[in-house]
């Protein structure tokens, strides 16, 4: 297992390296994730506050923040492509970083479907659902 990892956004502009020491990876439900993502579940990893060494190598100056006005739900992407980067947790001070922005497998595989109750009913058949290399044809 790497000490550190490699993450990056889609558009490769920023880029960073994390401690592969996570506490937890949880694929969120909750409707703020499923929108914020634009799919089934946001897939992320966790670590406590002030646990987890990060270092933005490239791009920092891209990075927006997206904090929601009614709840303490944040978001942080790249404003060039929009991609999901690590971001500390408004309620709980906890680091997130989205598992999708790894370019590296992290030290944890998928422990929890957390907020369940709000799961998209469709998503209950899409994992039953046919698996190919593409696009089907």
């Amino acid at each position: 297992m790497n000490a550190f990892i490699r993450g990056s956004c889609l558009c490769g502009k920023v880029t960073f390296r994390v401690a592969n020491h996570f506490q937890a990876f949880n694929l969120c439900h909750c409707v703020q994730c499923r929108k914020i993502t634009g799919s089934a579940h946001a897939s992320n990893l966790f670590a406590a506050p002030g646990a987890l060494a990060l270092e933005w190598t490239a791009g920092q100056e891209l990075l927006h923040t997206f904090d929601h006005p009614d709840n303490h739900f944040r978001k942080v992407f790249c404003r060039e492509c929009g991609s999901g980067l690590p971001y500390l947790s408004r309620r709980t001070g906890m680091m997130i970083v989205p598992a999708g922005s790894l370019d590296q497998e992290p030290s944890l595989a998928p422990q929890h479907n957390i907020f369940w109750e709000e799961h998209a009913q469709w998503y209950d058949t899409a994992c039953s659902a046919p698996h190919s290399t593409g696009f089907p044809q």
